[in-house]
């Protein structure tokens, strides 16, 4: 189980008939109380697709009663018409559901540039509101109908001492970047919370998990994540506990969305240490991780550290300073480079797992970063050469 385990959910997932081939599209997710907390963070992109703007603005009260989430559509760069569309959703299910509209939630991905067909999506709701449920098959089927080009579904849960549950449903697979990448996350917890201790515990877990996945470098117009507090399990928790169960939940389901990367055969764990500052870590981490080079080298198993060293060269001594003779780098546990030279052969380096970790040591202070990258695949092309986006 995952978004129903907590007290005080229910969800539901289902075929509207957005989707040609029939696949489940419409996903439901709603919070019977007491409380109707909610915090969310969106995506940075100047480009945002009307559910963005619709549910900033519902959301920005720390309420919320109901998400609703489709697949096989964005309605992004779809203008008044578009953001009518989505207002007319929400609207429709508030009717359905009893609630006020500003208090439903609307996320949405897929292709942009084009409407969504009404019709199908508003009865879709409406069945989605009678199939409502709790239980790990309701789960996963509302994970299901959120997935585009993932090819598994992605839950996750955590359940602290206290027994209040944090739990978790997630899509992505490709345009993963900051900020935050082409996700759609949906977590809920039975904690009573109020909405500035929810949006602080979110942020702050957003800020370490799921802005650190960067697939492609590429970033989407819908990304969306919000968390919903019931309140049902009449447990107030710390807010250090919330934070950190937040954190864990978003970090496993931040970590599905890096092993289900469109054409992925290596998930990537860049780790970058000793730096003057977290920024600089993050600066030399994401550069690496960006860079199509080391990409295609770890692509054809090959632990090419003098590309990882350019790259974290090109991050500019104002926001990382390091001294190259300082320069460490090793590749799945061999140090292949120290003092900014050669050191053990690379031949020494097993490549053969589909987890590679590499790890930087600048030599410059002691703050450090990871990053959550795969490599670039034929497969990636293949796939971003046929699919419209």
């Amino acid at each position: 189980m995952s978004i129903t385990r907590p007290l005080g959910f229910r969800a539901a997932g289902l075929a509207a008939g957005i989707k040609a081939d029939g696949r489940r599209d419409l996903a439901l997710v709603v919070n019977d109380g007491p409380r109707d907390t909610a915090a969310a963070v969106f995506t940075s992109n100047r480009v945002q697709a009307a559910p963005v703007l619709w549910s900033r603005q519902a959301v920005a009260d720390g309420r919320a009663r109901a998400v609703v989430l489709n697949s096989g559509g964005a309605n992004a760069c779809t203008g008044p018409e578009g953001f009518a569309d989505t207002h007319r959703t929400a609207e429709h299910l508030a009717g359905v559901l009893g609630v006020s509209a500003q208090d439903v939630l609307v996320c949405s991905t897929g292709l942009i540039g084009e409407r969504l067909p009404m019709e199908p999506l508003l009865s879709g709701a409406g069945a989605a509101v009678d199939a409502l449920d709790a239980g790990e098959q309701v789960d996963a089927a509302a994970a299901q109908a959120i997935m585009t080009t993932d090819t598994v579904p992605k839950t996750a849960e955590v359940v602290l001492p206290s027994g209040v549950v944090v739990g978790g449903i997630a899509k992505g697979a490709g345009m993963l970047a900051p900020q935050l990448a082409t996700m759609l996350v949906v977590l809920t917890t039975d904690a009573d919370v109020d909405a500035a201790t929810a949006q602080e515990a979110l942020a702050a877990a957003t800020r370490t998990t799921f802005d650190r996945v960067d697939s492609d470098a590429c970033m989407s117009t819908n990304d969306t994540v919000i968390l919903l507090a019931s309140g049902a399990s009449g447990t107030a928790v710390d807010a250090a506990e919330l934070g950190e169960a937040v954190r864990a939940v978003s970090a496993d389901l931040a970590r599905q969305l890096v092993a289900d990367a469109e054409g992925a055969s290596h998930d990537v764990h860049v780790v970058v240490r000793s730096a003057s500052s977290e920024d600089a870590a993050l600066a030399v981490a994401r550069e690496i991780a960006r860079s199509s080079l080391v990409k295609t080298a770890i692509f054809g198993n090959d632990p090419n550290w003098g590309r990882i060293v350019s790259a974290a060269g090109c991050v500019p001594e104002a926001v990382a300073p390091f001294d190259v003779t300082d320069l460490s780098v090793s590749v799945n546990g061999v140090e292949v480079c120290r003092g900014g030279g050669a050191h053990r052969d690379r031949s020494e380096v097993d490549m053969t797992p589909r987890e590679t970790v590499i790890e930087v040591d600048l030599g410059a202070g002691a703050a450090e970063a990871d990053i959550w990258t795969n490599d670039l695949t034929h497969a990636y092309v293949e796939e971003n050469s046929a699919y419209s986006s």
